[in-house]
């Protein structure tokens, strides 16, 4: 098995067909075609499935698929740190990671300035709902800097507490509660909730606020992104839960801070080793406020 492989299974995957991800890879659809059934002799186990949208990984395809890409991106780290000259010319791949609903506003905006500095650098972000994963990739040693709200017990990253993320409840236009400026969390009782991945650290949050507070969960949706539950909690299908620096522009007047306070440590996690590229991040992002229900007002 060779990183070519690898590179040309996961364009598969992105891309949903042989033809499209050649075209990305900007090699002959054969080549890819050939690889790809090189590679699942050589493991023993088809990786992909034919669907009507297309090419689909099957369950160990999505294993493998997940292995492949810590495998590329330490390879990409590699090459990176080893073109990577002086600061001013640093150029290369940054990996970030950040618990979803976590650092919404903060983390573009370090981003930004470190952009500013190091025009070079490339830099690749995701939200990922389930913290289990991100521990995952983090003991793998694939991210750069991650955001989360607890630490891992198994080590490998420097661990920095940036602040708290205070949570606040989003309510549909003309909803009785928007007369207050802070909602006792009991006013909520049967309100219908929208919700978020049953894996996911910010369903967890909303389980352990209405077991905390002896309410009865009414479940009228569950989404994947906060930006959908604020944006279907202001039509009114329901109310939602998510941190502060989550709800998007133009939104802010459907959000209110609850009584009692919920909220969560945001902590960053730099890797072991860590350059000067991730060092900085982590310094532009101790100077962000996080003082969260402030910019709502």
């Amino acid at each position: 098995m060779s990183l070519r492989q690898y590179e040309y299974a996961l364009a598969v995957a992105e891309e949903g067909s042989v033809t499209a991800a050649a075209e990305v890879l900007r090699v002959a659809q054969p080549s890819v075609s050939q690889q790809i059934r090189t590679l699942e002799r050589e493991l023993g186990v088809a990786l992909f499935t034919r669907m009507p949208t297309g090419l689909v990984p099957t369950v160990a395809g999505r294993a493998f698929l997940r292995e492949a890409q810590v495998a590329v991106t330490a390879a990409r780290r590699a090459r990176a740190m080893a073109r990577a000259g002086a600061d001013e010319q640093l150029a290369g791949e940054l990996l970030v990671a950040a618990q979803m609903g976590l650092g919404a506003r903060q983390l573009p905006s370090a981003l930004a300035k470190l952009r500013r500095r190091f025009p070079r650098l490339e830099v690749t972000v995701f939200e990922e709902p389930n913290p289990a994963e991100l521990e995952r990739l983090g003991r793998r040693g694939v991210l750069d800097l991650v955001l989360v709200a607890s630490t891992c017990d198994e080590g490998g990253a420097d661990a920095y507490h940036l602040g708290d993320e205070e949570f606040v409840v989003v309510l549909g236009a003309g909803h009785r509660l928007l007369a207050a400026d802070r909602v006792e969390l009991r006013e909520l009782e049967g309100e219908p909730w929208i919700r978020f991945d049953r894996e996911s650290a910010l369903d967890a949050v909303l389980r352990d606020v209405l077991r905390d507070n002896k309410m009865a969960p009414s479940t009228v949706a569950r989404v994947t992104q906060t930006a959908t539950a604020v944006r279907w909690a202001a039509h009114g299908l329901g109310v939602t839960l998510v941190p502060a620096s989550a709800v998007p522009h133009g939104y802010e007047q459907l959000a209110r801070p609850v009584s009692p306070v919920v909220s969560q440590p945001v902590i960053a996690g730099l890797r072991l080793g860590a350059g000067p590229a991730e060092t900085a991040l982590l310094e532009l992002l101790q100077q962000e406020s996080w003082s969260r229900t402030s910019s709502l007002v």
